[in-house]
């Protein structure tokens, strides 16, 4: 079984916050970004890999071969999953990743969205998106960085 210590939901994927605050916190030392696009660009991978801390290795995996790798994981991995979007999310957890609960730190705005905090914002999809991973028995919570209560997910639904 993979020690996956946090899953986060951050447009931004790797960056200062879950690079500092987050991996500090639950203790994660393998930042695993599972998102079909980044895996096969380099030059974001580079970016990211800046801001990662000395402390954490990065890994830049699709949805797929996330699902497909991840119960190979050392017990010494504590994992820190970050996604882009609730959707892949989804797909993670249909396609059997051991994942518990979800943190959703940052969803930008964008045409057809609609602000329910702070730091995130939805669409339809989104929401139903939210709704799949609670019947799959994961829980949500709104936090940007592990210092701040977590934000109410009344505003999600809609």
């Amino acid at each position: 079984m993979p020690n996956i210590v946090l899953t986060r939901i951050d447009n931004r994927l790797i960056h200062g916050q879950v690079a500092t605050m987050w991996s500090s916190s639950v203790g994660a030392n393998l930042l695993l970004v599972a998102n079909d696009e980044v895996c096969a660009n380099e030059f974001r991978q580079g970016l990211m890999d800046m801001a990662a801390p000395s402390f954490a290795q990065t890994r830049y995996f699709s949805i797929e071969k996330t699902i497909n790798i991840i119960d190979k994981a050392s017990d010494a991995q504590h994992i820190a999953i970050i996604c882009e979007t609730p959707q892949d999310v989804v797909r993670l957890v249909e396609g059997g990743v051991p994942i518990k609960e979800v943190n959703i730190g940052n969803m930008h705005m964008a045409e057809g969205k609609r602000q329910v905090s702070k730091a995130v914002c939805v669409d339809d999809d989104d929401v139903k998106a939210f709704r799949r991973l609670q019947e799959l028995g994961m829980k949500l919570e709104i936090r940007r960085v592990p210092s701040e209560s977590a934000e109410s997910l009344d505003e999600l639904f809609k």
